[in-house]
């Protein structure tokens, strides 16, 4: 049986990011960077979420693995992994997490474009990719302004909330018409109705696309690692939850 890919990641992800920081400092930032995601999101768009060495260590070895473990759990309850170009594009792709849990699902496994305008991000989302060694470029890109290319999967995890009212309908835009086109197109977000007030009607208008809306909870056995962390700040994520919209790629 070959090993899993995500727990190689994982290893080489913790002594990257410890080598410089101790176990306490990394929970601390953990938890500070739960409470800026749950009471303070507004300071997310603003830079906050990665403004320094200690929540750039949180965010990559704690948040990045649930995340990406999530993606995984709804790529494959979706079947998302059928019938996908050879492309992958990562909007807002953070440490490159989503589209490389799209991409290890598929054989062979798609390209990757990473589009982020933040440096660490950009830096942390090529690393990643080469720790998978997954085939990947990643540009620095405002989403304001971006244009979705035919023919590439499109996915934006954690995305579509930062972005400011105006950025998302337009957005909203650009991803109805890609799929139109054919492409597949995926949009996971927390599970939490408060967070995101605008799902409800992005929802209407994906399903009237003929996509799907869901919601997940996913149990789960956390790496060792993984659980000693999410216990020590005081969290709980033996179950997994979030929301997904899907629309499949469509032929002619």
């Amino acid at each position: 049986m070959m090993p899993d890919p995500f727990l190689r990641w994982l290893g080489a992800l913790e002594e990257r990011h410890f080598a410089a920081l101790n176990f306490q400092e990394v929970r601390r930032a953990v938890q500070a960077l739960s409470a800026l995601y749950v009471e303070r999101r507004n300071r997310i768009a603003q830079g906050s979420a990665l403004d320094g060495a200690g929540k750039r260590a949180a965010f990559a070895t704690y948040f990045a693995p649930l995340h990406f473990l999530l993606v995984r759990e709804i790529v494959r309850a979706l079947g998302a992994a059928r019938d996908v170009p050879s492309d992958i594009l990562d909007l807002g792709c953070g440490n490159g997490i989503a589209g490389a849990s799209w991409a290890l699902e598929m054989n062979p496994h798609s390209r990757i474009i990473g589009i982020d305008r933040n440096s660490w991000a950009i830096r942390e989302a090529k690393w990643t990719y080469g720790a998978f060694d997954l085939r990947a470029a990643v540009r620095s890109e405002d989403l304001a302004t971006f244009k979705i290319g035919r023919n590439t999967g499109v996915i934006a995890a954690f995305t579509i909330n930062e972005l400011s009212d105006e950025v998302r309908t337009r957005m909203l835009r650009e991803l109805l018409s890609v799929a139109r086109q054919g492409s597949p197109v995926l949009v996971i977000e927390p599970i939490a109705r408060s967070v995101a007030s605008w799902w409800s009607d992005w929802a209407r208008e994906w399903i009237a696309a003929g996509g799907r809306e869901d919601e997940w909870r996913f149990s789960v056995q956390l790496p060792e690692t993984l659980a000693l962390m999410d216990k020590a700040a005081g969290l709980d994520h033996r179950e997994l939850t979030g929301r997904s919209m899907w629309i499949p790629r469509r032929s002619g």
